[in-house]
């Protein structure tokens, strides 16, 4: 395998493409692969929350982008050495398509395979409240392998501004997928009292 990490990034119709957006900056910074694929709700929640430029940018980050229609694509077999892969946001229907192995274009069929090759796979699962059809879901997955972390923003380590926070969420991310985001993350060092 490459000695650089290797990450695909899935980015589906959830709201917060601004998470998708920063985790592509921190692995650009990181010098770290990415291979993309952005589902067609995302197209149109990246341009309602962000805009044209976004979406070009998101482009421009990536190692290798892929159409979510290209199933051939090199990120849909377990042959292709990636590390990791997170999906930023991860919307319900994503979730689902995870949970029950559907296969439903590429962003599902890369996370399946992330599955039965055990790698990380990191869902930040924005949705809410839940119904027990999501409950359910996420469960499947967790027990699957996967790790499912919704983006909450870490109110107790006093950050600011919304920037900050997208930032943590997806420093966080990368660390759960088994990268070090190095001073990205602010991490918690005890009751400072």
């Amino acid at each position: 395998m490459s000695p650089r990490k290797r990450l695909v990034i899935g980015i589906s119709g959830a709201s917060g493409a601004a998470i998708a957006l920063e985790l592509l900056r921190l692995c650009k910074a990181l010098k770290l692969e990415t291979f993309t694929t952005v589902s067609a709700a995302a197209e149109r929640t990246i341009q309602l929350e962000l805009g044209e430029a976004a979406r070009q940018e998101i482009h421009d980050l990536a190692t290798q982008e892929y159409a979510v229609s290209d199933v051939a694509a090199a990120i849909s077999s377990g042959s292709y050495p990636v590390d990791a892969m997170i999906v930023a946001p991860c919307s319900m229907r994503s979730l689902a398509a995870i949970a029950y192995g559907t296969g439903e274009g590429l962003l599902a069929r890369a996370a399946d395979v992330t599955l039965k090759e055990r790698r990380p796979l990191v869902l930040l699962a924005r949705e809410a409240p839940l119904h027990e059809g999501h409950l359910e879901a996420m469960l499947k997955v967790t027990r699957m392998g996967a790790i499912v972390a919704p983006p909450v923003p870490p109110f107790y380590l006093g950050l600011l501004t919304l920037e900050e926070m997208i930032r943590q969420i997806a420093a966080r991310a990368l660390a759960m997928a088994g990268v070090d985001p190095g001073n990205a993350l602010q991490r918690w060092t005890g009751d400072p009292a």
